[in-house]
């Protein structure tokens, strides 16, 4: 298989123009998710319309082991990470940022078992539920405070969008293979039926819940509260707690949580490597060590009480030295360094160090915000 790479060097003026549109749309929307969450809603019709777009406007190979599906892949991850962590910077709910971090990791393992297994049923066994969720969660907090709603209102919330939405929708995207833009173009008819169905249902439930909602909290927020001092105390008494050993252990399990994202992430670049032999053993034994390496970094920048823009920049900078030099160990490693898609690999190293920082910044304010009862006395 050639990298993506390597094709774009091989296509056309257009064609090139086309994908790096689409490929920079779909990084730097989400980044637009921590501060404005529902451009969710961006970032997932641009995930549902980039390979329509491409076979419509361009000549790139788009076969289930093309060069672009990979990135396809890892994109999917990178933005649903992305929304996971704006859960972290903004929610404010405890048992919905709960059912949501569920969500997200329950997908992550279909997604796994899906590479591994490459059975598509695996994706209809675990919906990807968490991106709608997060969805009803923001449109509640435009007028609404997330926390004065009940604790049974988010599972249930979450039931009925697993049971009702997602399952039929993964169900012809990924067993039937089904895509909206091409039945769309099939059909007209049906993109204006189904419009119109749902402005018809959205009308109705307003209705019929207009006179039930309470009074609103607040005229409408479309942007998520700014974090002032807010984070920067939430990484005071994180470093405390890490210098007194209180968390130490703890620190370490939570990353245990992002091997599962990095493994994900390293078996998506081994799945495009050309010529290279690899086993299961290297791709998770590269994943541990890339874990063990940022989190040594993490938690000797986390030790410092005072965080300013000059020590995020400089944690930034060491976090993508290390990934990068990992990544020129591996084309070392693994197969002829001749053969090995360094450029894929960058790509693979920035993306996920992006993840890694921005877990770093707000997980203390997490940590802060939901701390149990008995912890905080």
């Amino acid at each position: 298989m050639i990298g993506l790479f390597s094709t774009l060097a091989d296509l056309g003026a257009h064609d090139r123009a086309v994908l790096v549109s689409i490929a920079l749309a779909r990084l730097l929307v989400p980044l637009l998710i921590l501060r404005f969450p529902l451009a969710i809603v961006a970032a997932l019709v641009v995930d549902a319309a980039d390979n329509s777009l491409l076979a419509h406007f361009s000549d790139v190979d788009l076969e289930p082991h093309g060069p672009y599906q990979s990135f396809d892949k890892a994109l999917d991850i990178y933005y649903l990470a992305i929304a996971y962590l704006a859960t972290m910077r903004n929610w404010t709910s405890a048992p919905a940022f709960r059912i949501g971090r569920f969500l997200f990791y329950y997908r992550l393992v279909g997604v796994f078992l899906f590479e591994a297994l490459d059975s598509r049923a695996m994706l209809l066994v675990f919906p990807n539920t968490f991106e709608y969720f997060f969805i009803v969660y923001e449109l509640v907090r435009l007028r609404y405070r997330p926390s004065r709603f009940s604790a049974r209102f988010w599972p249930v919330t979450a039931a009925a969008l697993w049971l009702v939405v997602k399952l039929p929708q993964e169900y012809w995207i990924h067993v039937e293979q089904g895509d909206f833009t091409d039945a769309m173009a099939d059909h007209p008819a049906l993109g204006f039926v189904g419009g119109l169905f749902l402005l018809c249902l959205a009308v109705g439930s307003w209705l019929v819940i207009r006179t039930r909602l309470p009074d609103p909290d607040w005229t409408w927020r479309i942007a998520a509260d700014p974090l002032t001092h807010g984070l920067a105390d939430a990484h005071a008494r994180h470093a405390r707690r890490l210098r007194r050993r209180e968390v130490l252990w703890g620190e370490l399990a939570e990353k245990v949580s992002l091997l599962a994202l990095l493994a994900l992430l390293a078996l998506v670049f081994a799945s495009i490597l050309s010529g290279i032999s690899y086993t299961w053993l290297e791709v998770g034994a590269a994943a541990v060590a890339g874990v063990c390496a940022n989190t040594a970094i993490s938690i000797a920048y986390a030790r410092n009480e005072r965080l300013t823009l000059a020590s995020a920049a400089a944690e930034l900078a060491s976090l993508l030295a290390v990934n990068l030099g990992l990544v020129l160990v591996a084309g070392y490693v693994i197969g002829d360094r001749h053969d090995f898609p360094f450029g894929e690999g960058i790509f693979f190293a920035i993306i996920g160090t992006l993840i890694l920082w921005l877990f770093d910044a707000y997980k203390p304010l997490a940590d802060v915000r939901f701390a149990r009862p008995a912890a905080s006395a």
